[in-house]
């Protein structure tokens, strides 16, 4: 994978997923962000985002992939554009993030029990990764979501691409999925019993935060902070 994980913590998963060079048309388009016209005048980032988050985490957060000139540009997920302003936002106001605002790697944001990642680690050109890619990087999740198990209780999909491509994951994974899949809708909530004898996993959907349903009134803060809301209620009940 250009990249292999030989220990088993995130830190490790992290450092892995950095250096993975698999998708030569990601490699490209993410390594070309800086000169690009929108470019900003700084330091890109420009590799694969890692997941954000403590170890320990109740709740999972996953996306779609990184924005080209925000988390391609910072290095961390969900930081430096509008997508991640509305977010942080609501995680602020719901007390999973310690600031409203996320703007670079170092700026002090921290999550509280709260783990966010993606299904593709690189930006892709038109925020469309193709099958493929979404395949190749499908490994990391899974890694990812195995170290979180003994404390992952319940996780907040933004769109219906993470969902799709989190379902299979899963599904491979030690939870049950139902057949035919569930559907993806703002406001889904779908338990997952365990099939290793653990907790349950909840599955609570959310439409994307992207500035195309924010801006239109689509997605307001109020109906994003609800959905979390009702994250910190599953995850509590499950302790």
């Amino acid at each position: 994978m250009g990249g292999t994980l030989t220990t088993v913590d995130l830190q490790d998963l992290d450092n892995a997923v950095v250096g993975c060079r698999r998708c030569p048309r990601l490699v490209a388009w993410r390594e070309s962000a800086p000169l690009q016209h929108r470019a900003r005048p700084e330091e890109y980032w420009s590799r694969p985002v890692p997941g954000f988050g403590p170890a320990d985490a109740r709740i999972g957060v996953i996306g779609l992939a990184p924005a080209l000139h925000g988390s391609n540009r910072t290095g961390r997920m969900f930081t430096g554009d509008r997508s991640g302003d509305f977010l942080f936002e609501a995680l602020h106001a719901v007390g999973l993030a310690s600031q409203p605002h996320a703007v670079s790697r170092d700026d002090g944001l921290t999550l509280f029990g709260t783990r966010i990642a993606s299904p593709v680690r690189c930006a892709p050109p038109e925020n469309k990764p193709t099958p493929q890619e979404r395949d190749n990087c499908r490994p990391w999740l899974a890694q990812e979501l195995e170290l979180l198990r003994p404390t992952l209780r319940a996780v907040v999909v933004l769109g219906a691409f993470g969902w799709q491509a989190l379902l299979p994951v899963l599904s491979a994974a030690c939870w049950e999925v139902p057949k035919p899949r569930p559907v993806f809708a703002h406001g889904a909530e779908i338990v997952l019993p365990a099939t290793d004898g653990g907790a349950p996993l909840t599955l609570l959907g959310c439409f994307h935060v992207s500035p195309h349903n924010t801006f239109t009134g689509r997605l307001t803060q109020e109906m994003v902070r609800d959905v979390f809301r009702r994250a910190i209620v599953v995850a509590d009940d499950q302790e």
